[in-house]
C-alpha cells in the first residue's frame, strides 16, 4: 500500500523514528536537568524514574486494548514473556542512563547493535545458520565501536569527558540485553499476541522501578509533568507504528529507514545539545551503521 507514492511502510517506519527521537530528546533533557538551557528550570531525573512514568502509560494503554478486545493479559508461554520482560526493563533503564552520559548518537548507534547480538544468539537459541559474510559484518560493526572508544580514550578532539568511555561499555551492555528481549519476542510470536507481550512490560517494569525510586525519586512539578506523558505517548506511538510498518512492507525494504534514527540523533545532538563528534566518531559510527544495516539486508532476504 501506498501514501503519496510511498510505500506506507517506508512512511511509519519514518514516524515510528522520529517518534523514538522525541522520546530520547526528552530523556536527555531530564537526564541534565538545569545544565541544558533548551527548557528552563528542569530538574534532574534518574533513569529508573524515566523508565517508570514510560511504563505506567504503557500499561494504561495495553491494558485498555486487551481489555477491549477481551483477551487474557498473561498470555501463553510465560517463561518468554518474563524473559522479554525482564531484559527489556533492564535494557531500557541502561539505555536511559547512557542517553545521560554520552551524546545521543553515539548512544543510539550503540544501542543498534542490538541486531548484530542478536543474530549470535539466534544462532545458538533458534539454531539460526549465520553465513560467512554475515561474521564479516559482524566484526566490522565491533571495530567501529572500537575507533569511538578509541576517541573517549583521549585520542580525539570530541567536547565530552572520557568518563563516557564506561558508558559506551554501558550501551554495548544494554544492547546485548536488548537482543536478549529481541530473540525471546522471536520465540513467542507463534505464541501470544504482540499486545499481551508489550503489556508484559509494564508489569515487570512498574514494580523494579518503584523500588529504585525508593532510593532516588524526582518529584514532578510543572511541565516535567507534560514532559513524562509526552515521553510514554510517544514511546508507545513509536511501538505501534514500528509494527505497522513491518506488517506493511518487506523487511530488506523497510530495514534501511530505521537507521534514520542515528542521523537524526546526530543531528539533534549537535544543534540543540552541542555535541561536537571528532572525526574518528563520525567514521566510527559510519562503519557500526554499515556493519549493522548490511547485516539486516544478509537477514531479512535468507
Amino acid at each position: 500500500m501506498y501514501f503519496c507514492g510511498v510505500n506506507k511502510g517506508i512512511v511509519y517506519i519514518v514516524f515510528s523514528g522520529l517518534c523514538f527521537l522525541v522520546v530520547n530528546f526528552f530523556v536527555k533533557i531530564l537526564g541534565a536537568g538545569p545544565e541544558q538551557d533548551i527548557i528552563d528550570n528542569v530538574q534532574v531525573y534518574p533513569g529508573h524514574e524515566l523508565v517508570l512514568a514510560r511504563s505506567i502509560v504503557t500499561f494504561v494503554i495495553s491494558w485498555s486494548i486487551i481489555r477491549y478486545r477481551g483477551i487474557s493479559m498473561w498470555g501463553v508461554n510465560k517463561k518468554w514473556l518474563l524473559i522479554r520482560s525482564l531484559a527489556g526493563t533492564t535494557a531500557l533503564t541502561i539505555f536511559f542512563y547512557t542517553i545521560h552520559h554520552i551524546p545521543l548518537a553515539i548512544a543510539i548507534v550503540v544501542q543498534n547493535l542490538s541486531p548484530i547480538f542478536t543474530v549470535i544468539l539466534a544462532m545458538f537459541l533458534l539454531k539460526e545458520r549465520v553465513r560467512t559474510l554475515q561474521w564479516f559484518f559482524i566484526v566490522m560493526s565491533f571495530f567501529g565501536v572500537a575507533l569511538i572508544a578509541y576517541d573517549q580514550l583521549g585520542h580525539g578532539d570530541s567536547n565530552f569527558g572520557e568518563i563516557s568511555f564506561f558508558w559506551l561499555g554501558m550501551g554495548m551492555v544494554s544492547a546485548f540485553i536488548s537482543a536478549i528481549a529481541y530473540t525471546a519476542i522471536m520465540k513467542l510470536r507463534t505464541t501470544d499476541s504482540p499486545i499481551v507481550i508489550v503489556m508484559y512490560f509494564p508489569m515487570l517494569a512498574i514494580p523494579l522501578m518503584t523500588i529504585l525510586c525508593f532510593f532516588e525519586f524526582t518529584v514532578p512539578q510543572g511541565i516535567e509533568w507534560l514532559i513524562l506523558l509526552t515521553i510514554g505517548v510517544f514511546t508507545q506511538f513509536a511501538q505501534i507504528y514500528m509494527t505497522k510498518a513491518f506488517h506493511q512492507g518487506t523487511a530488506a525494504g523497510i530495514i534501511p529507514f530505521k537507521y534514520l534514527s542515528i542521523i537524526y540523533a546526530f543531528l539533534v545532538g549537535y544543534f540543540f545539545f552541542g555535541e561536537k563528534l571528532s572525526w574518528t566518531v563520525d567514521v566510527g559510527i559510519a562503519i557500526v551503521l554499515i556493519g549493522v544495516l548490511s547485516n539486516g539486508f544478509i537477514r531479512a532476504r535468507k
